[in-house]
């Protein structure tokens, strides 16, 4: 569905982005992650036809961004971080005016805005002028916009940008959805645990550069090369640390905040030795548990911080 191939473009001696490589299938969810200026915006205006690339290609649905650009418009439902409302119009008049647009005529136009209104859960303000609604009911309905003419590719840039956590929560449980509709949509971030339940897939973008690109479990497991162990027993916790320092499959031992962390040597994936080593040293455990990897530790494990 989507395609690059070194795909570039340079702002004067400013390369936003550089030589991406990428290729998603249908239904992929497709998480977007870098700090703001890494290029994740540049890339997705290219990808949507709004900007011309100073080297490389990019195909969107096996058509090329070059010489197909009205064909992949029709194709892609782009909304960018910010957009503008009109102050005169209620929500059912906004849609019904891009629907129009798209060339959704009759009868048809007002039952696919209603549809998507539903869609976004947003039918209960179909009526309201649309420079009344919250940031997050406003970017609700930028959502039912860029659905009006059923694109197979999404392109979101920042949908949460800006909201209070529970309209964070509304937008992600959006996107959830979306997901299950089998479109192609990729999402971008710099707000981690928005994107962690949501992806199938991540990229990981730094000064342009696309540095980690895979599905969720992979990135998780390329993350981890160490586990992590967090332990805590009921009492004599320095003389249980000073034990564990001796066992072969651990590597490095910590005390924090009245919990033991063990780091496991390279490659050690059984470490079910560990407790029973407690357990038959008299020790008695009230916590054992493997640190969990997630998208915020992966994205500090696998990048190293840069910025344009």
């Amino acid at each position: 569905m989507i395609e690059t191939k070194q795909l570039t473009k340079r702002y004067g001696d400013l390369i936003a982005v550089n030589e991406i490589n990428l290729s998603l299938r249908e239904g992929d969810v497709f998480g977007f992650i870098g700090p703001n200026g890494s290029g994740k915006t540049t890339t997705m205006r290219m990808l949507a036809t709004l900007l011309n690339p100073d080297y490389g290609e990019a195909y969107v649905c096996g058509k090329s961004i070059y010489t197909n650009q009205e064909e992949i418009r029709r194709l892609v439902g782009y909304m960018p971080d910010f957009f503008g409302v009109y102050d005169d119009m209620t929500v059912l008049e906004y849609l019904e005016f891009f629907a129009a647009s798209y060339r959704i005529s009759g009868p048809a136009r007002r039952k696919i805005c209603e549809e998507k209104l539903e869609l976004v859960d947003m039918s209960f303000k179909r009526d309201a002028m649309v420079n009344q609604l919250s940031r997050g009911q406003t970017q609700r309905i930028g959502l039912a916009r860029v659905l009006l003419h059923e694109p197979q590719v999404l392109l979101l840039d920042e949908p949460a940008s800006g909201l209070d956590p529970r309209a964070r929560i509304e937008i992600r449980n959006l996107l959830k959805r979306l997901g299950e509709l089998n479109k192609t949509v990729i999402v971008s971030s710099h707000i981690l645990p928005e994107l962690a339940d949501v992806c199938t897939r991540v990229g990981m973008i730094e000064k342009g550069h696309l540095i980690v690109d895979g599905y969720v479990d992979e990135v998780m497991r390329k993350a981890r090369q160490q586990i992590l162990l967090q332990i805590q027993v009921r009492e004599r916790l320095e003389e249980a640390a000073k034990l564990l320092e001796q066992h072969p499959q651990i590597s490095k031992i910590e005390i924090v905040k009245g919990q033991i962390h063990a780091t496991l040597a390279l490659e050690v994936l059984d470490y079910s030795s560990i407790p029973s080593t407690l357990i038959e040293n008299g020790f008695k455990l009230t916590l054992f548990r493997e640190e969990e990897v997630n998208l915020e530790t992966a994205f500090l494990s696998l990048t190293r911080g840069l910025v344009q």
